[in-house]
Protein backbone atom coordinates (compact mmCIF):
# COMPACT_ATOMS: atom_id res chain seq x y z
CA UNK A 1 0.00 0.00 0.00
CA UNK A 2 1.21 3.62 -0.52
CA UNK A 3 1.43 5.56 1.73
CA UNK A 4 0.08 8.91 2.82
CA UNK A 5 0.77 11.81 5.28
CA UNK A 6 -1.73 14.72 5.98
CA UNK A 7 -0.15 18.13 6.71
CA UNK A 8 -2.79 20.71 8.45
CA UNK A 9 -1.98 24.59 8.49
CA UNK A 10 -4.27 26.72 10.41
CA UNK A 11 -7.39 26.34 12.47
CA UNK A 12 -9.32 23.50 13.87
CA UNK A 13 -11.48 23.67 11.09
CA UNK A 14 -8.83 22.52 9.12
CA UNK A 15 -8.08 20.18 11.37
CA UNK A 16 -11.10 18.56 11.27
CA UNK A 17 -11.28 18.31 7.53
CA UNK A 18 -7.79 16.46 7.92
CA UNK A 19 -10.41 14.16 9.96
CA UNK A 20 -12.65 13.74 7.56
CA UNK A 21 -10.08 12.45 5.11
CA UNK A 22 -8.21 10.44 6.72
CA UNK A 23 -11.87 8.73 7.79
CA UNK A 24 -12.28 8.26 3.88
CA UNK A 25 -8.80 6.39 3.25
CA UNK A 26 -9.55 3.16 1.99
CA UNK A 27 -6.63 1.93 -0.29
CA UNK A 28 -3.83 3.47 1.94
CA UNK A 29 -1.29 3.77 4.57
CA UNK A 30 -1.50 6.61 6.83
CA UNK A 31 1.92 7.77 8.08
CA UNK A 32 2.97 10.17 10.74
CA UNK A 33 5.96 11.87 8.91
CA UNK A 34 6.25 13.41 5.63
CA UNK A 35 9.85 11.34 5.35
CA UNK A 36 7.63 8.23 5.27
CA UNK A 37 5.43 8.90 2.71
CA UNK A 38 5.07 8.62 -1.01
CA UNK A 39 2.15 11.34 -1.23
CA UNK A 40 1.38 14.39 0.90
CA UNK A 41 -1.86 15.96 1.13
CA UNK A 42 -1.26 19.80 2.36
CA UNK A 43 -4.48 20.79 3.55
CA UNK A 44 -4.19 24.21 3.56
CA UNK A 45 -4.47 28.22 5.10
CA UNK A 46 -5.13 31.24 3.49
CA UNK A 47 -6.45 33.44 6.06
CA UNK A 48 -3.08 36.32 5.16
CA UNK A 49 -0.76 36.12 2.45
CA UNK A 50 2.08 35.33 5.11
CA UNK A 51 0.14 31.27 5.38
CA UNK A 52 -0.03 31.25 1.99
CA UNK A 53 3.69 31.70 1.76
CA UNK A 54 4.19 28.98 4.61
CA UNK A 55 2.35 26.93 2.35
CA UNK A 56 4.53 27.71 -0.74
CA UNK A 57 7.61 27.31 1.15
CA UNK A 58 6.48 23.78 2.86
CA UNK A 59 5.28 22.63 -0.90
CA UNK A 60 9.04 23.74 -2.18
CA UNK A 61 10.95 21.42 0.34
CA UNK A 62 8.78 18.43 -0.49
CA UNK A 63 9.41 19.22 -4.28
CA UNK A 64 12.81 18.90 -3.74
CA UNK A 65 12.39 15.29 -1.60
CA UNK A 66 10.91 14.10 -4.89
CA UNK A 67 7.38 14.39 -2.88
CA UNK A 68 4.03 13.53 -4.60
CA UNK A 69 1.97 16.37 -3.53
CA UNK A 70 -1.91 17.25 -3.23
CA UNK A 71 -3.02 20.73 -2.06
CA UNK A 72 -6.38 20.70 -0.12
CA UNK A 73 -8.20 23.77 2.15
CA UNK A 74 -8.50 27.16 1.84
CA UNK A 75 -5.75 27.70 -0.47
CA UNK A 76 -6.30 25.39 -2.62
CA UNK A 77 -8.83 28.42 -4.21
CA UNK A 78 -6.96 31.26 -3.47
CA UNK A 79 -3.37 29.82 -4.52
CA UNK A 80 -4.07 26.45 -6.17
CA UNK A 81 -4.52 27.43 -10.05
CA UNK A 82 -1.22 29.21 -9.53
CA UNK A 83 0.94 26.24 -8.17
CA UNK A 84 -0.81 23.90 -10.53
CA UNK A 85 0.57 25.51 -13.47
CA UNK A 86 3.75 25.77 -12.05
CA UNK A 87 3.64 21.55 -12.01
CA UNK A 88 3.90 22.34 -8.03
CA UNK A 89 1.65 20.19 -6.99
CA UNK A 90 0.47 17.26 -8.63
CA UNK A 91 -3.19 17.40 -7.98
CA UNK A 92 -5.98 20.35 -6.08
CA UNK A 93 -8.93 19.26 -4.57
CA UNK A 94 -11.82 21.89 -3.01
CA UNK A 95 -13.72 21.63 0.21
CA UNK A 96 -16.09 19.36 -1.47
CA UNK A 97 -13.77 16.92 -2.94
CA UNK A 98 -12.70 16.01 0.49
CA UNK A 99 -14.54 12.61 1.24
CA UNK A 100 -13.11 11.57 -2.38
CA UNK A 101 -9.90 11.35 -1.38
CA UNK A 102 -9.48 7.93 -1.88
CA UNK A 103 -10.18 8.04 -5.54
CA UNK A 104 -8.14 11.37 -5.77
CA UNK A 105 -5.15 9.82 -4.75
CA UNK A 106 -5.20 6.92 -7.40
CA UNK A 107 -5.15 9.31 -10.09
CA UNK A 108 -2.23 8.78 -12.45
CA UNK A 109 -3.28 11.90 -14.12
CA UNK A 110 -2.82 15.35 -12.79
CA UNK A 111 -6.02 17.00 -12.03
CA UNK A 112 -7.14 19.96 -10.58
CA UNK A 113 -11.00 19.90 -9.14
CA UNK A 114 -12.37 22.79 -6.20
CA UNK A 115 -15.35 21.53 -6.59
CA UNK A 116 -17.92 24.01 -5.21
CA UNK A 117 -18.61 26.39 -2.17
CA UNK A 118 -22.54 24.84 -1.27
CA UNK A 119 -21.18 21.48 0.23
CA UNK A 120 -21.28 20.13 3.49
CA UNK A 121 -19.32 17.08 4.84
CA UNK A 122 -22.04 13.32 5.35
CA UNK A 123 -18.90 12.03 6.87
CA UNK A 124 -18.90 10.65 10.43
CA UNK A 125 -15.29 10.32 11.98
CA UNK A 126 -15.31 7.96 14.50
CA UNK A 127 -11.35 8.83 16.33
CA UNK A 128 -8.83 11.41 15.84
CA UNK A 129 -5.46 10.20 16.17
CA UNK A 130 -3.16 11.06 18.63
CA UNK A 131 -5.75 13.18 20.39
CA UNK A 132 -7.53 13.36 23.36
CA UNK A 133 -9.89 16.06 22.45
CA UNK A 134 -12.54 15.61 19.84
CA UNK A 135 -13.33 18.37 17.10
CA UNK A 136 -16.65 18.60 16.02
CA UNK A 137 -17.52 20.78 12.74
CA UNK A 138 -20.99 21.86 13.30
CA UNK A 139 -21.18 24.51 10.61
CA UNK A 140 -19.12 25.53 7.61
CA UNK A 141 -19.03 29.20 5.77
CA UNK A 142 -19.52 32.57 6.98
CA UNK A 143 -22.14 35.46 6.05
CA UNK A 144 -20.12 38.64 7.80
CA UNK A 145 -17.97 40.63 5.42
CA UNK A 146 -15.45 41.95 7.84
CA UNK A 147 -13.16 44.20 5.89
CA UNK A 148 -9.92 42.42 6.14
CA UNK A 149 -10.84 38.88 5.57
CA UNK A 150 -10.84 36.40 3.04
CA UNK A 151 -12.71 33.44 4.12
CA UNK A 152 -15.86 33.94 3.03
CA UNK A 153 -14.90 33.31 -0.75
CA UNK A 154 -12.73 30.10 0.22
CA UNK A 155 -15.41 28.59 2.74
CA UNK A 156 -18.51 30.31 1.39
CA UNK A 157 -21.68 31.11 2.78
CA UNK A 158 -22.40 29.72 6.11
CA UNK A 159 -24.62 26.88 6.26
CA UNK A 160 -25.47 24.14 9.09
CA UNK A 161 -24.60 20.16 9.62
CA UNK A 162 -27.35 18.61 10.42
CA UNK A 163 -28.12 18.07 14.04
CA UNK A 164 -28.83 14.57 13.97
CA UNK A 165 -25.82 14.04 12.42
CA UNK A 166 -24.01 16.03 14.42
CA UNK A 167 -25.40 14.20 17.33
CA UNK A 168 -24.49 10.70 15.85
CA UNK A 169 -20.68 12.22 15.85
CA UNK A 170 -20.58 12.93 19.06
CA UNK A 171 -22.23 9.49 19.98
CA UNK A 172 -19.93 7.25 18.11
CA UNK A 173 -16.90 9.16 19.66
CA UNK A 174 -18.09 8.92 23.34
CA UNK A 175 -18.08 5.24 22.61
CA UNK A 176 -14.93 5.34 21.27
CA UNK A 177 -13.69 6.97 24.89
CA UNK A 178 -13.60 10.89 23.99
CA UNK A 179 -15.10 13.11 26.52
CA UNK A 180 -14.42 16.61 25.73
CA UNK A 181 -15.37 17.96 22.37
CA UNK A 182 -15.02 20.74 21.02
CA UNK A 183 -17.33 22.38 18.77
CA UNK A 184 -15.94 23.94 15.69
CA UNK A 185 -17.01 25.79 12.33
CA UNK A 186 -15.96 28.61 10.07
CA UNK A 187 -18.54 30.33 12.04
CA UNK A 188 -19.60 28.63 14.96
CA UNK A 189 -22.75 31.30 16.11
CA UNK A 190 -24.45 30.46 12.59
CA UNK A 191 -25.29 26.93 13.53
CA UNK A 192 -29.05 26.20 12.88
CA UNK A 193 -30.44 29.79 11.75
CA UNK A 194 -31.28 27.92 8.32
CA UNK A 195 -32.23 24.70 9.77
CA UNK A 196 -34.35 25.99 12.20
CA UNK A 197 -32.64 25.34 15.50
CA UNK A 198 -29.89 26.89 17.71
CA UNK A 199 -26.80 26.59 18.95
CA UNK A 200 -27.81 26.59 22.57
CA UNK A 201 -30.15 23.38 21.36
CA UNK A 202 -27.45 21.66 19.86
CA UNK A 203 -24.92 22.08 23.18
CA UNK A 204 -27.99 20.83 25.56
CA UNK A 205 -28.64 17.84 23.02
CA UNK A 206 -25.06 16.99 23.12
CA UNK A 207 -24.73 16.94 26.73
CA UNK A 208 -27.21 14.54 27.20
CA UNK A 209 -25.05 11.71 25.20
CA UNK A 210 -23.74 9.35 27.81
CA UNK A 211 -20.08 9.80 28.33
CA UNK A 212 -19.91 13.36 27.50
CA UNK A 213 -18.12 15.39 30.86
CA UNK A 214 -17.06 18.99 29.11
CA UNK A 215 -18.58 20.99 25.90
CA UNK A 216 -15.95 23.89 24.65
CA UNK A 217 -17.24 26.19 22.17
CA UNK A 218 -15.49 27.77 19.03
CA UNK A 219 -15.03 31.17 18.66
CA UNK A 220 -18.48 33.03 18.87
CA UNK A 221 -19.45 36.82 17.56
CA UNK A 222 -20.56 39.33 20.26
CA UNK A 223 -24.23 39.31 18.77
CA UNK A 224 -24.25 35.38 18.48
CA UNK A 225 -24.78 34.93 22.63
CA UNK A 226 -27.85 34.87 22.95
CA UNK A 227 -30.07 35.05 25.77
CA UNK A 228 -31.02 31.41 25.23
CA UNK A 229 -27.13 30.90 25.24
CA UNK A 230 -27.00 32.78 28.54
CA UNK A 231 -29.26 30.34 30.10
CA UNK A 232 -25.93 27.48 29.73
CA UNK A 233 -23.78 29.66 31.49
CA UNK A 234 -24.40 27.83 34.94
CA UNK A 235 -23.89 24.43 33.57
CA UNK A 236 -21.61 22.05 34.64
CA UNK A 237 -20.87 20.21 31.25
CA UNK A 238 -20.04 24.15 29.52
CA UNK A 239 -16.36 24.89 29.81
CA UNK A 240 -15.98 28.01 31.53
CA UNK A 241 -14.37 29.84 29.14
CA UNK A 242 -15.51 31.06 26.27
CA UNK A 243 -13.31 32.87 23.28
CA UNK A 244 -15.94 35.69 21.54
CA UNK A 245 -14.18 37.67 18.78
CA UNK A 246 -14.17 41.26 19.41
CA UNK A 247 -11.27 42.18 16.79
CA UNK A 248 -11.01 45.46 18.55
CA UNK A 249 -11.61 48.17 21.21
CA UNK A 250 -12.24 51.24 19.59
CA UNK A 251 -15.35 52.07 17.81
CA UNK A 252 -13.66 53.98 15.00
CA UNK A 253 -11.63 51.01 14.12
CA UNK A 254 -14.38 48.65 14.14
CA UNK A 255 -16.40 50.43 11.11
CA UNK A 256 -13.17 50.45 9.29
CA UNK A 257 -12.88 46.93 9.65
CA UNK A 258 -16.60 46.37 8.87
CA UNK A 259 -17.73 44.63 12.14
CA UNK A 260 -20.84 44.39 13.44
CA UNK A 261 -19.97 44.89 17.45
CA UNK A 262 -19.32 48.25 19.56
CA UNK A 263 -17.08 48.90 22.22
CA UNK A 264 -19.92 49.60 24.72
CA UNK A 265 -22.11 46.58 23.95
CA UNK A 266 -19.07 44.37 24.24
CA UNK A 267 -18.23 46.04 27.76
CA UNK A 268 -21.64 44.93 28.79
CA UNK A 269 -21.91 41.59 27.33
CA UNK A 270 -18.31 40.44 28.76
CA UNK A 271 -19.23 41.98 32.06
CA UNK A 272 -22.41 39.94 32.41
CA UNK A 273 -20.50 36.62 31.70
CA UNK A 274 -17.33 37.01 33.48
CA UNK A 275 -19.40 37.91 36.62
CA UNK A 276 -20.65 33.95 36.31
CA UNK A 277 -16.87 32.92 37.09
CA UNK A 278 -16.22 32.49 33.12
CA UNK A 279 -12.61 33.16 31.99
CA UNK A 280 -12.86 35.20 28.64
CA UNK A 281 -10.96 35.26 25.58
CA UNK A 282 -11.10 37.15 22.54
CA UNK A 283 -9.45 37.59 18.74
CA UNK A 284 -7.77 40.89 18.21
CA UNK A 285 -6.61 42.27 15.57
CA UNK A 286 -3.20 45.37 15.62
CA UNK A 287 -1.85 47.23 13.17
CA UNK A 288 -4.89 47.58 10.98
CA UNK A 289 -4.64 50.27 8.30
CA UNK A 290 -5.82 53.48 10.05
CA UNK A 291 -5.02 52.44 13.50
CA UNK A 292 -3.29 56.42 14.78
CA UNK A 293 -1.70 56.79 17.76
CA UNK A 294 -4.96 58.33 19.08
CA UNK A 295 -7.32 55.20 18.25
CA UNK A 296 -4.76 52.96 19.60
CA UNK A 297 -4.33 55.21 22.64
CA UNK A 298 -8.47 54.70 22.95
CA UNK A 299 -8.66 51.34 22.59
CA UNK A 300 -5.72 49.97 24.90
CA UNK A 301 -7.58 51.75 27.25
CA UNK A 302 -11.29 50.47 26.33
CA UNK A 303 -9.60 47.33 26.62
CA UNK A 304 -8.19 47.54 30.50
CA UNK A 305 -11.93 47.76 31.20
CA UNK A 306 -12.54 44.34 29.81
CA UNK A 307 -12.29 41.34 32.02
CA UNK A 308 -10.10 39.33 29.29
CA UNK A 309 -8.62 36.43 30.46
CA UNK A 310 -6.91 35.21 26.84
CA UNK A 311 -6.17 36.89 23.89
CA UNK A 312 -5.24 35.61 20.27
CA UNK A 313 -4.03 38.62 18.68
CA UNK A 314 -3.07 38.71 15.43
CA UNK A 315 -0.79 41.88 13.78
CA UNK A 316 -2.39 43.01 10.52
CA UNK A 317 -1.14 41.15 7.74
CA UNK A 318 -2.22 42.07 4.19
CA UNK A 319 -4.73 40.04 2.26
CA UNK A 320 -4.97 40.11 -1.32
CA UNK A 321 -8.42 40.93 -2.54
CA UNK A 322 -9.75 42.46 0.81
CA UNK A 323 -11.23 45.65 1.10
CA UNK A 324 -8.43 46.16 4.01
CA UNK A 325 -5.97 45.31 1.56
CA UNK A 326 -6.60 48.53 -0.88
CA UNK A 327 -6.73 50.68 2.16
CA UNK A 328 -4.15 53.97 2.52
CA UNK A 329 -2.73 54.32 5.95
CA UNK A 330 -1.02 51.05 6.49
CA UNK A 331 0.73 50.59 9.96
CA UNK A 332 4.23 50.44 10.41
CA UNK A 333 5.59 47.31 11.19
CA UNK A 334 7.42 48.28 14.08
CA UNK A 335 4.58 50.50 15.53
CA UNK A 336 2.35 47.31 15.30
CA UNK A 337 5.01 44.97 17.43
CA UNK A 338 5.14 47.57 20.04
CA UNK A 339 1.26 47.75 20.23
CA UNK A 340 1.43 43.91 20.52
CA UNK A 341 3.81 43.62 23.19
CA UNK A 342 1.46 46.55 25.25
CA UNK A 343 -1.83 44.56 24.38
CA UNK A 344 -0.40 41.11 25.34
CA UNK A 345 1.25 42.96 28.97
CA UNK A 346 -2.28 44.03 29.55
CA UNK A 347 -4.02 40.52 29.08
CA UNK A 348 -1.12 38.90 30.97
CA UNK A 349 -1.65 40.75 33.74
CA UNK A 350 -5.00 40.10 33.54
CA UNK A 351 -4.96 36.45 33.23
CA UNK A 352 -2.57 35.84 36.48
CA UNK A 353 -4.91 37.88 38.93
CA UNK A 354 -7.71 35.57 37.55
CA UNK A 355 -5.35 32.25 37.85
CA UNK A 356 -4.27 33.65 41.78
CA UNK A 357 -8.59 33.79 42.22
CA UNK A 358 -9.62 30.80 41.79
CA UNK A 359 -10.84 28.84 44.29
CA UNK A 360 -12.77 25.85 43.33
CA UNK A 361 -10.60 22.61 42.06
CA UNK A 362 -9.56 22.43 38.62
CA UNK A 363 -10.84 19.37 36.06
CA UNK A 364 -8.56 18.76 33.60
CA UNK A 365 -8.09 16.32 30.79
CA UNK A 366 -4.73 15.20 30.20
CA UNK A 367 -3.60 15.09 26.85
CA UNK A 368 0.38 14.57 26.79
CA UNK A 369 3.55 13.56 28.34
CA UNK A 370 7.22 14.62 27.83
CA UNK A 371 9.81 13.47 30.45
CA UNK A 372 7.18 12.37 33.56
CA UNK A 373 5.12 15.54 32.86
CA UNK A 374 1.73 15.58 31.53
CA UNK A 375 0.06 18.51 29.86
CA UNK A 376 -4.11 19.27 29.66
CA UNK A 377 -6.34 21.82 29.83
CA UNK A 378 -8.55 23.15 32.38
CA UNK A 379 -12.09 24.41 32.23
CA UNK A 380 -11.23 27.95 32.07
CA UNK A 381 -8.71 26.97 28.83
CA UNK A 382 -5.35 27.03 31.37
CA UNK A 383 -2.71 25.02 30.05
CA UNK A 384 -2.16 22.81 33.12
CA UNK A 385 1.81 20.83 33.82
CA UNK A 386 1.31 17.84 36.30
CA UNK A 387 3.84 15.93 37.72
CA UNK A 388 3.30 12.10 38.31
CA UNK A 389 4.98 8.82 38.50
CA UNK A 390 1.76 7.38 36.82
CA UNK A 391 0.63 7.86 33.03
CA UNK A 392 -2.09 10.11 32.81
CA UNK A 393 -2.66 11.20 29.29
CA UNK A 394 -6.21 10.72 28.61
CA UNK A 395 -7.51 10.62 32.43
CA UNK A 396 -9.34 13.26 34.23
CA UNK A 397 -7.89 14.79 37.28
CA UNK A 398 -9.19 17.03 39.68
CA UNK A 399 -6.60 19.27 40.93
CA UNK A 400 -7.41 21.26 44.99
CA UNK A 401 -3.68 22.94 45.03
CA UNK A 402 -1.38 24.16 41.97
CA UNK A 403 1.25 27.20 41.32
CA UNK A 404 1.53 29.49 39.13
CA UNK A 405 4.64 29.16 36.93
CA UNK A 406 5.17 31.84 33.73
CA UNK A 407 2.13 31.31 31.62
CA UNK A 408 1.46 27.39 33.04
CA UNK A 409 0.07 25.97 35.93
CA UNK A 410 1.91 23.44 37.91
CA UNK A 411 1.14 20.76 40.07
CA UNK A 412 2.27 17.34 41.91
CA UNK A 413 0.69 14.35 42.28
Amino acid sequence: MRKVFFKTFGCRTNQFDTQVMIANLKDFELVQSEELADIVVINSCTVTNGADSSVRNYINRLNKIDKKVLLAGCGALSQGKSLFEKDKVFGVLGHSNKEEINSLLKKDVEFFEVGNLEHIDSSVVSEFVGKSRAFIKIQEGCDFECSYCIIPSVRGKARSQSKDRILEQVKILSDNGFSEFILTGTNVGSFGKDINTTLASLIKDISKIRGVKRIRVGSLEPIQVTREFKELLGESFLEKHLHIAIQHSSNEMLKIMNRRNRFESDLELFSEISSKGFALGTDYIVGHPFESDEIWQEAILNLKKMPLTHIHQFTYSKRDSTPSAQMKNQVDGNIAKARVKELNEVINRKNIEFKRAIKNPLNILIESNKDGLFFGLDEYFNRVKVKSDRDLVGEWIKLNSFEIEGNLLYAKI
